[in-house]
């Protein structure tokens, strides 16, 4: 079957996007981009989006749907393997996740924005080897991503070369990140409406307390934990669906004793071995976060990768 034109642009600009660097600007000969619109990145500033109130509750037909639709959105079976080997650089992914995670915040992206970011770049570098030692290129594709996520996402969305905040190691023209975008999109097969543990936290917080809890402040926790969880890497073996039923557990098992086999029989889509695995190493994360801010969480998302590295042959 003949590709359509959009396919065939992916194509050329698969190459295009690295051979031509003349949307590369470095960093250290410039003070900053787009300085005549700092009004209107000013007035976008004064509307950021709720993140709570954004996680919509999902019927019950939803989350059948949402369930079969996760499988079709996650990185290859052998990315996390490749990541603890070696044959991926774990510190290039944290260094984006960290840049995602500080231009999300920057611009008050809502928590499924910054875990869609996340989600394309992980399946992106999973089908995708970027050029080797080119930092520019990971940094391209990390604005790439958020990009698309806030347009997936946001109400609000700044201009695309304004994304670039929080001292990136290269600063992009439009144009370029287009480029990339394309890229992405292709790589991904136009697949955006991804599934992150954030679709489902809602369902199961709902249907595992019988609606008897406040929800936003057991939401507001979940989401701190499911944070955690997407910016390391040891979590990459696990379902969406099975971070949140485990990140609801957890967060059930600190107000009321919860009978985890008995909330877990409802769901006949979880298996129940992974989801126990999962809870206990939420409880490890809670344990080993140094601190709230980015960095110190992520390094602690990094911890346990750095030991499973020793132990591989």
């Amino acid at each position: 079957m003949a590709k359509n034109s959009i396919d065939l642009l992916c194509d050329e600009n698969q190459n295009m996007c690295f051979d031509d660097l003349n949307g590369f600007v470095d960093p250290t000969e410039t003070n900053g981009i787009n300085c005549e619109n700092d009004d209107k990145v000013s007035n976008f500033m004064h509307n950021k989006s709720d993140p709570l109130m954004d996680l919509a509750s999902l019927s019950e037909d939803e989350f059948e749907m949402m369930i079969v639709r996760e499988m079709d959105n996650l990185p290859k079976n052998d990315y996390l393997e490749r990541l603890k080997k070696g044959e991926l650089d774990v510190s290039v992914r944290k260094e984006c996740v960290e840049w995602i995670w500080k231009a999300h915040m920057h611009y008050g992206f809502t928590e499924q924005c910054f875990a869609l970011a996340v989600n394309y770049y992980d399946r992106f570098m999973s089908d995708y080897e970027l050029p080797r030692g080119a930092a520019w290129a990971n940094q391209l594709l990390a604005v790439a991503c958020l990009s698309l996520a806030a347009k997936m996402e946001e109400v609000e969305v700044p201009r695309t070369v304004d994304l670039q905040v929080g001292e990136p190691k290269a600063i992009f023209e439009g144009k370029t990140i287009q480029r990339m975008e394309l890229m992405v999109l292709n790589t991904l097969r136009w697949k955006l409406h991804a599934c992150t543990p954030c679709t489902f936290i809602d369902y199961f917080l709902i249907k595992m307390t019988n609606d008897q809890h406040p929800i936003r402040p057991l939401i507001a926790k979940a989401v701190e934990i499911i944070l955690s969880t997407i910016k390391g890497i040891d979590f990459l073996e696990f379902r969406p669906c099975e971070i949140a039923a485990a990140v609801t557990l957890s967060v059930l098992g600190g107000i009321e004793a919860v009978d985890t086999d008995k909330a877990l029989s409802c769901f006949k889509q979880l298996e129940k071995d992974r989801v126990l695995k999962c809870i206990e190493m939420t409880h490890n994360i809670k344990l080993i976060s140094p601190s709230s801010s980015p960095n110190g969480v992520l390094e602690a998302a990094c911890m346990s990768c750095k030991t499973d590295e020793k132990t591989v042959d």
